[in-house]
This record gives C-alpha cells, sequence and structure tokens, in this order.
C-alpha cells in the first residue's frame, strides 16, 4: 500500500491510477496534512472473456446420424424406459 500527499497525488495522478489499474498497486492512499482522506482502488469488472467457437473440435469421435439417434434408445434403457 503507497500513501502519497494531495499534491502528488494531483502531479501524478494518470501514474497512480495506471499503477492500480495494472495491479502494481493494490490501493493508493491519499492523504491531507498526513492523515488518509481518499483510496484509490482499481474497479472490478465483469468482463467475461469472448467465448471460443469450435474449442472442443476434434475431440468426439465421428458420428453418424444414426450412431447418434441409436444412443437414445440406450439413454431410455438407462432411465427404465423402454424405447419405441
Amino acid at each position: 500500500m503507497t500513501t502519497v500527499n494531495m499534491l502528488e497525488a494531483k502531479t501524478r495522478l494518470s501514474q497512480l491510477v495506471s499503477a492500480v489499474e495494472s495491479g502494481a498497486e493494490d490501493e493508493i492512499i491519499i492523504a491531507r496534512d498526513g492523515k488518509p482522506a481518499a483510496r484509490l482502488v482499481a474497479i472490478a469488472t465483469d468482463e467475461k472473456p469472448p467465448r471460443r467457437l469450435g474449442l472442443l473440435e476434434g475431440q468426439f469421435p465421428d458420428m453418424s446420424l444414426e450412431d447418434f439417434n441409436a444412443l437414445d434408445d440406450e439413454i431410455a434403457e438407462l432411465f427404465g424406459v423402454k424405447p419405441e
């Protein structure tokens, strides 16, 4: 945690904000007359990384439509339902 006085904060505001944004500093305390007056912290964002299409491509065996539909009967039997 870094503490700066008001004059230094005015002079170096852009640098202080960059330090907090980048994670170099968790928080910066701005003091007036030697007493803490404000805290400068980064705003937490809820941004999620973009989804990657085709992430699992090639991870599953190739299946024909008939093979895929045959699984319906198998799954139905697992749940105790008789396939039609």
